[in-house]
């Protein structure tokens, strides 16, 4: 028993075969020639960094909107309503927020006189708000003045405008921020815009194009709103509110008609398509508003 064991112990190790099945041998490497040089190989471009890539600005806000599509004849009515409004004779023509900003100031405070003048415009009538504003002028309308004068004073000075002892907290609130945050001027991104009190997306579209001449965006109050609905240029189902019909009326208007559409349509509902007893007959895109009281 000993001895077996001996010999089972004295036996070579077998090895293992090696598995080659469906491989072949890779074949030699390839000679290079006496005459090989670095030099000869073809010159290569240099791969770009990320430095060197140009940089590509983001797409501008119209780029980027929701497409909606177009409401049928819709240029049409835009002519239409473009004639009617060639006499230039709706409160908003001469008591308008680019209207009401004294001229012989600086710069930055006009651009102030502009965005007083819009808070001060909202939910009331224009006559009322360059009522208001000229009184404000003549006490003498800049952020230093705002700051020192007593509440009290403002009150008085404002009075008849819509929320007029909200609106002096805002014009207090708004001051102090333009004197600290942005030293006496105004902000010139609507983000920054939309953070001052009392001023909704509507006001911060229309400041920075009558203050800066930048678009980017459509004001879009009350008489847009009414009338955008009763041309079914936006779903009046859908659209409950102002920032609802802007977000929609963005999605098909070309950004080209995105800021003369403010002056154009509320000007026209103060005179035709008013809020109670739109003057549907004389009216000349009656025959195309699917509003119309015309022959019904």
């Amino acid at each position: 028993m000993m001895a077996r064991s001996v010999r089972q112990q004295s036996l070579p190790r077998a090895r293992r075969p090696h598995l080659s099945i469906g491989l072949q041998s890779e074949p030699p490497p390839p000679q290079l020639p006496e005459s090989f040089s670095v030099d000869s190989l073809p010159k290569y471009k240099k791969r770009k960094s990320a430095a060197d890539v140009p940089v590509v600005e983001a797409p501008s806000a119209p780029s980027r909107r929701r497409v909606v599509k177009e409401p049928a004849q819709w240029k049409e009515v835009w002519r239409l309503i473009q004639q009617m409004r060639k006499g230039k004779d709706a409160p908003v023509d001469t008591m308008g927020c680019e209207r009401l900003a004294d001229s012989g100031v600086d710069e930055a405070t006009h651009r102030f006189h502009i965005l007083v003048g819009l808070m001060l415009s909202s939910q009331t009538r224009d006559e009322v708000t360059a009522a208001a504003m000229g009184r404000l002028k003549e006490y003498g309308l800049s952020i230093p003045r705002v700051l020192r004068a007593p509440e009290a004073k403002l009150r008085d000075l404002i009075y008849g405008v819509s929320f007029h002892n909200r609106k002096v907290e805002y014009l207090k609130a708004t001051a102090k921020i333009l004197q600290q945050e942005y030293n006496g001027d105004t902000p010139t991104q609507y983000s920054q815009l939309l953070k001052l009190s009392g001023l909704g997306p509507k006001m911060a579209h229309l400041f920075l194009q009558v203050a800066y001449g930048r678009t980017e965006g459509i004001g879009v109050d009350v008489h847009v709103h009414r009338i955008c609905g009763r041309l079914g240029w936006v779903n009046p189902k859908k659209c409950k509110e102002p920032e609802q019909t802007r977000k929609e009326l963005e999605g098909w208007l070309p950004a080209k008609y995105w800021r003369p559409v403010n002056l154009m349509l509320v000007g026209f509902g103060q005179t035709i398509c008013k809020p109670v007893g739109p003057l549907c007959g004389s009216c000349k895109v009656s025959h195309l508003c699917p509003s119309s009281n015309v022959g019904r």
